[in-house]
């Protein structure tokens, strides 16, 4: 199994290099490949401050990246939650580290609107300090 680094990624799924695109889609396509949370969200970041994507195009495309059958994301389940939070607003950053509070107490956080954003969508509790 190989790690993929963020290029790879959004290689595959932009292809806006057409002979990278290429080689990304025959690498995820011939071998099993292992995605960090990382890269996960680097590629997020990428794809919405580099390329201008809306954030729930970005959360689509990184789903269906996830799900195909070559591709293995560390955490799965988090990763999983974090997207489907995610879609409903929640930055994948802070779902992300949400995902990961699970089975916690919650998480402490100054930041209000996270928290509200966090109670709507079902995510594990933020609280002040």
């Amino acid at each position: 199994m190989l790690v993929v680094d963020t290029n790879v990624v959004v290689r595959h799924l932009t292809n806006d290099d057409k002979a990278q695109g290429a080689r990304a889609r025959r690498l995820i396509e011939q071998h099993d490949v292992f995605v960090p949370l990382t890269v996960l969200l680097e590629a997020e970041w990428v794809l919405r401050s580099v390329y201008g994507l809306p954030a729930a195009t970005v959360v689509r495309a990184l789903r269906g990246f996830a799900g195909l059958p070559r591709v293995m994301v560390e955490s799965a389940d988090a990763a999983a939650a974090a997207l489907d939070w995610a879609e409903q607003g929640l930055d994948l950053a802070d779902a992300l580290h949400l995902a990961e509070a699970r089975g916690y107490e919650g998480m402490a956080s100054f930041d209000k609107a996270l928290a509200r954003t966090a109670r709507r969508v079902g995510a594990p509790t933020v609280r002040e300090p």
